[in-house]
């Protein structure tokens, strides 16, 4: 179950909150607060899992607010100004939603809230079979076995899926292959890493993959040959 408390300066607008938790079976809405101060006396005593979270509050921004919580808590932001997108993004927000919110929109962020709580329980496993990247001011989950590349684009990472269309996210490439199993995935160029279950052939310093053709970097190739070349003779 996951513990949380809802943070707005209107009590309407907490009482929407309320009724549509009350229908969501996997979240505890522990309290509510309208004075933000209130709130983080609360979690000093009792800590919880997640935060909805308004973010314009006359004793206090809701972002300068999740900056100061030192917990690992998840939070949804519930706003009216959809200026502060970008921002509740590069915070790591589970979701963004804008006022009115509309009742499948609340639970579809609610299911994504549920799906990095039951993640980051697991994810000292070593046979995890996600990862979750931001896209679109949110958090998206990908099965690895849906991803075929990545590729870098600046700083950002597209991943490229099978079955699906790519995904953008702001990441480098230093912080994605820490995320990664290596017995799964190859780099194979600055730009490109592969997964090595989707690799159909290598020939002419390049690897084939769906209708894919992706360099092999000098830097990078006797690695790759050493890895995948035993797997495959």
């Amino acid at each position: 179950m996951i513990k949380a408390i809802a943070i707005d300066d209107e009590p309407l607008a907490l009482d929407v909150i309320t009724s549509m938790v009350n229908g969501i079976n996997f979240i505890e809405l522990k309290r509510t607060f309208t004075q933000a101060s209130n709130a983080i006396r609360y979690l000093k005593k009792f800590p919880v899992d997640l935060l909805f979270l308004d973010i314009q509050m006359p004793d206090f921004n809701g972002i300068e607010l999740y900056k100061s919580i030192k917990q690992d808590v998840m939070v949804i932001f519930t706003t009216a100004f959809s200026e502060y997108a970008v921002e509740g993004f590069e915070l790591n927000a589970i979701d963004y939603l804008l006022k009115p919110i509309k009742h499948k929109r609340f639970e579809m962020a609610c299911l994504k809230a549920l799906d990095f709580f039951e993640y980051k329980k697991q994810k000292d496993v070593k046979d995890n079979n996600s990862i979750y990247v931001r896209s679109e001011y949110s958090l998206v989950k990908i099965p690895l076995q849906d991803i075929l590349f990545f590729e870098t684009m600046d700083d950002y990472i597209k991943i490229h899926r099978t079955n699906s269309k790519p995904i953008l996210t702001l990441m480098s490439m230093k912080k994605l292959l820490q995320m990664l199993p290596k017995k799964d995935f190859i780099r194979i160029h600055r730009s490109y890493v592969v997964s090595s279950q989707k690799i159909e052939a290598v020939r002419a310093k390049k690897v084939i993959l769906k209708n894919h053709e992706l360099p092999i970097g000098t830097t990078f190739e006797k690695g790759f040959l050493d890895t995948y070349l035993p797997n495959n003779s």
